[in-house]
């Protein structure tokens, strides 16, 4: 007899008797999804430009993204935010970036309704509606929707994913992460990679396994309860990180350079029907040197960078491929419905010449040719930070012009596909109805079957912004339902409309042509004169690369546009216009406690990010701990934070106190003890005494004196004559006994654990420091 079942909050329909004998037993039904219901994929690169995909005309192999396209549908007017957090917010909720409050990324947050980025509960997420629907829910890799103060183990955790509707997650809640030392959260808990990169250790293998695992897990013992699954990988944003045989692959194939690059993808990309056959490729970027005007140094230097790029890229496609080859064995590949695309166009951030360090571009720091290429061997292993130049980055965007964080298409036209063999006719096809990230979530509810839900956890929910594009999977000639949508991210603003584009770029249409620099602040007679002077007009549905600007010739359809756009503006929260870049990092933003000058941390703790932690820059400081030392002396880290790309470490060493700043891989500033540390119980202090402005621009935090102290006693001095400007690392956080990781310093082996007892570190941001008396006049007599 099959068991009695009743819906959850109607009345119940067996029967109570005096004795189980004389009842009948009811139970409430169990959530259960509908029946063949498919499951959902969504698979979000990193970085990756319109023509870097072999798919999409690249010269990369990437046959297990290709072969989705192959057997799918492949789009060539999806567009997103140009930039990665306001993007992944328009993925997972369906409303625009502003309405997320995510205008730029988490870090970069403002004090505006559209720029704070916590993302409202009215704007609800696709898993948390899925779940409703008894939908598996799992986010792997990259999050970035957190509030950068609160992803610190004292919360909230209700913007973690697990806060958001995904019953599991495995990854990091920051924007990028090292790819041989990841910051890993397991869950709600930050857990170390379960292996090194000696080891063969790399992120990238590391999430599939925990993807397959997930699903696995689940389909054991349910296997015909659907899932939906966000994985996000770490590529190919920065570092540029991958085993060298990988980049070896490609030694040799991108010696006739970007120019050449450009070509022939454009080609390929006519070919394939990607790029219209009457499409013309865009001008040459002026901020961009010809190839052939390169040294031989250059051209070596930079030939490389694309090669580890390429492996990198490869790299990530054999183990996405791996995710693929599980659900095929479970036999649930044809009913996946699977959505690939990148978050943005390909990044710039590596600067003009690339970088084997990406910090560098965040503090303003310039580049160094002769210093990388003495590390040509070393990139994409664990020592870098790398990044390739901003030729590859205009490359990998063929046919576009730009790139990331600039609305040209360059900037927000990406790679998307879409495979679901069980309910798409169509293989193999291209399709051009134009469309937007936002219009993804409304898109898998259609095919689902599903009404955006009215309430969510009791939150009464926002309007979908999106629109399905269900009716294009097999219908190449379908009308766009998407006529109109909005961009703007730092300043850069653009507008679409029914195959006209508007642009206004900031600081212009490059850096050359404009002689301004990324991030230059937009004031209100700027603004003003960008209304008036600074809008481009382009017919994208017959200039398919934005190389027409008619915005002399159609001056009344321009001025159309820049109304709409205000229009827009105004109903999704999206000014004020904000041109600032990296100067957005130091905004004062509110902390989870109150504002306080003491920071106290503790050993055997979860490492606490930069921003939920002691603002130690361009400020005087000190930093104590107190710690017991054994007979026979102790060393070791007291406390870090960072890795190899920068931070500081206070530690002991050969049996002296020691601390180093690491200035984006660039300078070491070092202070050592000038006495050795005796067994007992001590206070050791390092004091850092600002003496003077910084020069932020110019890539230079404030010159100060650094001081070490044992019990008070002075027994290090030395004058740090610069220091980093904006962002202290990139990675890493403050970790107290040890250095995991990358290492900070290049004097120790990572993690350095401290051998002796480290009870507290107290940072002190108040600026009182201990006055020594008699070293301030040595001082002060040495300088007559």
């Amino acid at each position: 007899m099959a068991l009695k079942e009743y819906k959850p909050g109607t009345a119940f329909s067996g029967v109570v008797g005096r004795t189980f004998d004389q009842s009948e037993p009811a139970w409430p039904e169990p959530p259960r999804a509908k029946e063949g219901a498919p499951n959902v994929l969504f698979i979000i690169l990193d970085d990756t430009g319109f023509g870097q995909l072999g798919c999409y005309g690249s010269p990369i192999s990437t046959p297990h993204m290709d072969s989705l396209a192959a057997n799918g549908l492949l789009y060539n007017n999806m567009q997103t935010t140009a930039l990665c957090s306001p993007t992944r917010s328009c993925i997972l909720t369906g409303r625009n970036h502003h309405s997320n409050a995510m205008a730029c990324i988490t870090e970069g947050s403002t004090g505006f309704p559209g720029s704070n980025a916590n993302i409202p509960f009215e704007n609800g997420f696709l898993s948390e509606i899925l779940l409703q629907r008894s939908y598996n829910t799992y986010a792997i890799g990259k999050w970035h929707l957190t509030p950068a103060d609160q992803i610190s183990s004292a919360g909230p955790l209700d913007r973690w994913p697990l806060g958001r509707g995904f019953e599991r997650f495995y990854g990091f809640l920051g924007g990028e992460t090292h790819q041989y030392y990841p910051e890993l959260v397991y869950d709600n808990h930050q857990v170390e990679p379960p292996a090194t990169p000696e080891e063969g250790y790399h992120v990238t293998e590391d999430l599939v396994d925990k993807a397959i695992s997930f699903i696995a897990d689940a389909k054991q013992v349910a296997p015909d309860k659907p899932f939906f699954m966000y994985f996000c990988t770490g590529a190919m944003h920065a570092p540029h990180h991958v085993p060298k045989e990988w980049a070896d692959k490609y030694k040799g194939r991108f010696d006739d350079g970007w120019d050449a690059y450009r070509e022939k993808v454009f080609a390929r990309q006519k070919e394939l029907g990607i790029a219209p056959r009457d499409a013309e490729l865009s001008r040459d970027d002026p901020d961009v040197p010809r190839w052939n005007s390169l040294s031989n140094d250059q051209k070596k230097l930079y030939a490389r960078m694309m090669e580890v790029f390429a492996g990198f890229l490869e790299h990530t496609d054999h183990h996405i491929g791996r995710l693929l080859d599980v659900l095929k064995k479970m036999g649930e590949f044809e009913n996946t419905v699977i959505m690939l695309i990148s978050d943005n166009g390909a990044s710039s951030e590596g600067g003009p010449t690339g970088s084997v360090n990406e910090n560098l571009f965040f503090n303003n720091v310039p580049e160094s040719l002769e210093e990388n290429l003495k590390r040509i061997d070393e990139l994409g292993g664990p020592n870098t930070f790398n990044h390739y130049a901003w030729g590859w980055t205009w490359a990998g965007n063929t046919p576009f012009r730009r790139w990331k964080r600039e609305t040209y298409r360059g900037g927000i036209s990406d790679p998307f596909i879409v495979h679901y063999p069980k309910g798409i006719k169509a293989k193999g096809e291209v399709r051009t109805q134009y469309a937007h990230a936002i219009d993804m979530v409304p898109t898998v509810l259609d095919l689902l079957g599903i009404e955006p839900p009215t309430s969510i956890k009791g939150v009464t929910q926002s309007p979908v912004e999106g629109i399905s594009f269900a009716h294009t999977f097999d219908d190449a000639s379908a009308p766009s339902k998407r006529h109109t949508q909005y961009f703007e991210m730092m300043g850069h603003r653009s507008i679409y409309h029914d195959g006209w584009r508007a642009v206004c770029p900031w600081p212009g249409p490059s850096f050359s042509e404009s002689g301004k620099f990324f991030g230059e602040p937009i004031y209100k007679d700027t603004l003003t004169e960008l209304d008036a002077k600074g809008w481009e007009l382009y017919h994208v549905a017959e200039d398919f690369a934005e190389n027409r600007n008619l915005a002399q010739e159609n001056r009344a359809k321009l001025i159309e546009m820049i109304a709409q756009w205000y229009v827009e503006a105004g109903k999704y929260n999206v000014l004020p216009v904000d041109g600032r870049g990296t100067m957005r990092f130091t905004d004062e933003r509110p902390q989870i406690t109150r504002e306080r000058t003491q920071y106290t941390f503790y050993p055997r703790t979860q490492s606490v990010p930069y921003n939920a932690g002691p603002r130690l820059l361009n400020r005087t400081h000190s930093i104590a701990a107190k710690v017991d030392i054994p007979e026979g002396g102790a060393e070791g880290v007291l406390v870090s934070f960072g890795g190899v790309d920068g931070g500081y470490v206070f530690y002991v060493k050969d049996g002296k106190l020691q601390y180093v700043h690491n200035y984006v891989a660039r300078d070491y500033l070092h202070v050592e003890a000038s006495e050795p540390l005796m067994a007992g119980s001590h206070e050791l202090r390092f004091e850092f005494e600002v003496t003077g402005p910084p020069d932020i621009p110019k890539g230079k935090g404030t010159p100060g004196r650094a001081q070490l102290y044992i019990d008070d006693k002075l027994v290090g001095e030395a004058e740090f004559s610069h220091t980093t400007p904006i962002s202290l690392g990139l990675t890493g956080g403050i970790t107290v006994g040890a250095d995991p990781g990358s290492s900070v310093a290049p004097f120790y082996t990572s993690p350095f654990a401290f051998t002796g007892t480290v009870h507290s570190v107290t940072f002190d941001v108040s600026g009182e420091v201990i006055k020594d008396e008699e070293a301030e006049m040595r001082r002060i007599m040495a300088r007559q």
